[in-house]
């Protein structure tokens, strides 16, 4: 019998709501560990970088790779949990499985010593998440192919037949390219499916995923809702489906009960339309939320080769004509900007050693 807390899918058990530590003002239980202490043979702890509701992450040293790595632990009350450390070896499968350069690499995992342990590469720059608390929202031409990216790796989980599940600004490590991190509780399509109790972070979480019962079952398509709750909480820098304090399900859930809060009025229509898109109802009101991944992928795939300030002012121009006014362009017909060119200046120029003119 499973224990209360969790729910089994299929032969693996998911948490399905947070343990008491966490509902209270208790602090997370802690190993404690410290720079020099080893957390398996010939990997010892450099810093800790964070962690999570059931993980520590440490920035380690590798002495067989001879490699900074990141090694996430399981904190010690879900160590001696058999659930908690199947799915950390499950993740760690899944990560040997995978191969996609927007997706973390996983090398290594142990789940039978003291400190059960997964090791993946460590990527040196911030999450989506802390790069939108130190500077704000980003800029068109970095949201264009953050969501061409994001869309590529979720496009190739599904063709695996995964269900990522947490897709937010957390799990967003920001980079040429940005990287997918963390799939502790990602599903294959037949184990999500079955999932009846909610399941993810609840601000990013489809209406399926808050409420399998009424809006399931889980799919696909419930990674497409996170990623456009994602983009919009990049765009804006606020949160898509903020929540008003209280206990019941529509509380918890706005995406339940309303839309997203509204884009700026600065949003070119055709982003703010495939952002529509990524929201609707339920996976089953048709195939605008499913084919909204490809929709990112092809509409922003001329930001490759450094050429996304093109399309950003070509969202710019669709936004300009919609509103009457036509785009400026250029000899070669792309749309450039409609600032005044400065006029010469007249009278004979000054030189400075050399005779070069200014």
């Amino acid at each position: 019998m499973s224990k209360p807390g969790r729910e089994t899918v299929g032969a693996v058990p998911t948490v399905a709501e947070a343990p008491p530590w966490e509902r209270s003002d208790r602090p997370r239980p802690t190993w404690g560990l410290e720079e020099g202490d080893a957390i398996a043979p010939g990997r010892s702890v450099l810093r800790p970088l964070g962690g999570g509701r059931r993980y520590e992450v440490f920035l380690v040293w590798d002495d067989h790779r001879l490699a900074v790595m990141v090694a996430k632990v399981l904190r010690p009350d879900q160590a001696a949990e058999p659930a908690a450390v199947r799915e950390l070896a499950r993740e760690a499968e899944l990560l040997a499985r995978l191969a996609h350069p927007v997706i973390v690499r996983g090398y290594d995992a142990v789940v039978d010593g003291p400190f059960p342990h997964l090791l993946t590469e460590h990527l040196e720059g911030p999450t989506l998440q802390s790069l939108l608390e130190r500077h704000g929202p980003l800029a068109l031409e970095q949201l264009l192919p953050l969501g061409m990216h994001v869309a590529a790796a979720l496009h190739y989980l599904a063709a695996e037949g995964l269900v990522h599940l947490d897709v937010k600004p957390d799990n967003v490590v920001m980079g040429a390219p940005p990287r997918l991190i963390d799939l502790s509780v990602a599903r294959g399509v037949e184990e999500a499916a079955r999932i009846t109790r909610p399941t993810g972070t609840d601000g990013y979480m489809a209406p399926e995923q808050c409420d399998p019962a009424a809006h399931g079952p889980i799919g696909a398509p419930a990674d497409v809702f996170g990623l456009g709750a994602t983009l919009q909480r990049a765009l804006t820098g606020e949160r898509p489906f903020p929540r008003e304090p209280g206990a019941d399900a529509a509380a918890r859930f706005p995406q339940l009960a309303r839309d997203p809060a509204p884009l700026p009025r600065r949003t070119p229509a055709r982003v703010a339309a495939l952002r529509a898109r990524c929201s609707r109802a339920t996976p089953h009101s048709g195939p605008p939320r499913r084919r909204s991944r490809a929709r990112w992928s092809r509409w922003s795939r001329s930001c490759r080769g450094g050429s996304c300030s093109a399309a950003a002012a070509g969202a710019g121009a669709s936004a300009r004509r919609r509103r009457g006014r036509p785009a400026a362009r250029t000899a070669g017909g792309a749309p450039r900007s409609r600032s005044r060119a400065r006029p010469a200046r007249r009278g004979p120029t000054r030189s400075r050693g050399g005779g070069c003119g200014r």
